[in-house]
């Protein structure tokens, strides 16, 4: 596992390396200042964006008791449903000049297009910002949410008896208790973002993970595509860095004992009303608007031209994809996690954590690392084939099924590796020992033992994959076969035409498919919250 991910950064390096001397002076001065800038910029107008949609309500569900919190307290996490590129197609078709919104603006005033009235630009860098954030901004709010529940509410009823002010008490208690987390979230939210090619190509936007696509398949050069990957996996490094050191540093205790860890403070009047608000706009628009336009251009359409063959043959080309990669991903972690269950040495965990990083990389610097190692298999094979049976069947991993799942196993075994660990660290190890002391081998107590008590780990991991393959973009964009469409490239390639609106049906089943994790991720963080109390 550790070397799936040490072999396409290593490629990376040995690419930059020998670079393309015609066309690094063009990227030098042409396309990295603009890409790094406008990368910059993204990233920190989305960490605005989501601290203020993901930190205040999260402080509000947790703390506070006001009409529709419990709802809402669901509803939140939601946007994580709406992959980034989706958010960015529904916006665009509702803000544009041709829009339902600017359409309506001008039968209501009396307007013309052009002169006669301004409206801010979505296809901008603000867009980008704006809609990206909506769509994130969960990573932040479950993170927050999770370290202000758990808070021992009497800390706040002191301060509150000492006639401190709401506002205070999350400035001075709240806030630097749940930083740590906050920052996770935030380092989660802009891996997030770095991620994303649809919304950024599809509102103008310049960044680092676009360039190294346009320099690849626009101007051929796999060299410079690199080179551009090596600066944005700085960003990537100094992001984890932040993760890393935020986690170690997430120890907020509480007395088990205290009630008051959980207790909420009722809201009335005006300040119950304000919360309401306050929680409901990251939901509205970050996934009941554009979940409410999918259903209904997938109605209308499904009304007047039925489903497509086409659809039909990507949901099923997806779901086998998906299927397979999640498979394959949920061996690998169980194989990757247990070995230090049973042998916990210090090199074992090294590599544990090299094999973990996939997620972090970029599906675009992942899937051009993965280019190189996939060709030298490729030649490895056809030369033992030419001397075995005479015959050079050509390319056999690069650009076929096989690549994709290689290149989904990559970037989404983390997730696995992550839960499986989760899962197996809530077996008591006296459980191993008492089996061995039966006549348990390593088999037995993996099949008896471990696979049955990690099962509701192995489920969310399955399900937490299984979703990520449906709606992955830049991996199957850059490494599917010819001719080869899923739900996720359907929906770009409408997009691309202008006509988003003919994959809409394909969009909502991606959203549909989406929602299931989020709420068992929910259902399993409350059950943790509540372990200890009991």
């Amino acid at each position: 596992m550790a070397t799936l991910i040490a072999l396409p950064l290593l490629s990376l390096i040995s690419l930059a390396s020998a670079g393309d001397p015609e066309l690094w002076p063009h990227l030098a001065v042409y396309v990295l200042p603009v890409a790094a800038v406008q990368t910059a910029l993204l990233l920190s107008g989305v960490a605005i964006v989501t601290a203020l949609c993901g930190i205040l309500p999260a402080w509000l569900v947790a703390c506070f008791e006001f009409r529709g919190r419990g709802p809402l307290e669901w509803l939140l996490p939601l946007p994580l449903a709406i992959p980034t590129y989706i958010a960015a197609y529904i916006y665009t078709d509702l803000l544009d000049a041709a829009g339902p919104v600017q359409s309506a603006l001008r039968a209501m005033f009396g307007w013309q297009a052009g002169g006669d009235y301004w409206f801010p630009p979505v296809r901008s860098l603000g867009g980008a910002i704006l809609i990206i954030g909506v769509v994130v901004y969960p990573y932040v709010y479950l993170a927050a949410r999770a370290l202000f529940k758990t808070q021992s509410a009497s800390l706040a009823e002191s301060a509150y008896t000492l006639g401190a002010s709401f506002t205070q008490v999350l400035r001075y208690i709240s806030l630097p208790l749940a930083r740590p987390a906050i920052a996770v979230g935030l380092a989660l939210a802009l891996l997030e973002t770095l991620n994303d090619i649809g919304a950024s190509e599809y509102l103008g936007v310049q960044t680092l993970t676009l360039s190294i696509f346009t320099t690849w398949l626009n101007r051929g050069s796999l060299g410079g595509a690199a080179q551009i990957a090596l600066a944005l996996l700085a960003i990537v490094i100094l992001l984890i860095a932040v993760e890393r050191s935020a986690r170690s540093r997430q120890s907020v205790e509480s007395d088990v004992q205290d009630a008051t860890v959980t207790r909420r403070l009722p809201l009335q009047g005006g300040a119950a009303a304000l919360a309401t608000i306050v929680c409901a706009i990251p939901v509205g628009f970050g996934f009941l608007i554009p979940a409410g336009y999918l259903m209904r251009e997938a109605v209308s359409r499904v009304a007047t031209s039925g489903v497509e063959t086409a659809l039909l043959q990507a949901l099923i080309t997806t779901v086998t994809l998906a299927a397979g990669a999640t498979a394959v991903v949920l061996a690998l972690g169980i194989a990757a996690a247990l070995p230090l269950r049973l042998a916990p040495i210090r090199f074992g965990r090294a590599l544990l954590a090299i094999a973990s990083l996939g997620y972090a990389i970029p599906g675009t610097v992942l899937a051009l690392g993965l280019m190189s190692p996939l060709i030298a298999a490729d030649n490895l094979i056809n030369g033992l084939l030419q001397r075995v049976a005479g015959v050079r069947p050509g390319l056999v991993l690069a650009g076929s099924v096989i690549a994709l799942v290689i290149a989904y196993s990559a970037r989404f075994a983390s997730i696995a590796i992550g839960l499986v660990q989760s899962g197996l660290a809530q077996i008591p190890r006296e459980f191993d020992d008492s089996a061995r002391l039966d006549g348990g081998g390593t088999g037995p107590i993996l099949r008896f033992i471990h696979l049955p008590l990690i099962r509701p780990a192995l489920v969310g991991a399955a399900l937490l994959v299984f979703v990520d393959c449906l709606k992955e973009l830049p991996v199957t964009l850059l490494m599917r076969p010819l001719n080869l469409e899923t739900l996720a490239t359907s929906i770009y390639q409408h997009a691309t035409r202008g006509s988003f609106e003919e994959g809409a049906l394909a969009a909502l089943l991606i959203v549909a498919a989406g929602i299931p994790p989020i709420i068992l991720l929910m259902r399993l963080a409350d059950a943790r919250e509540r372990g200890p109390v009991r």
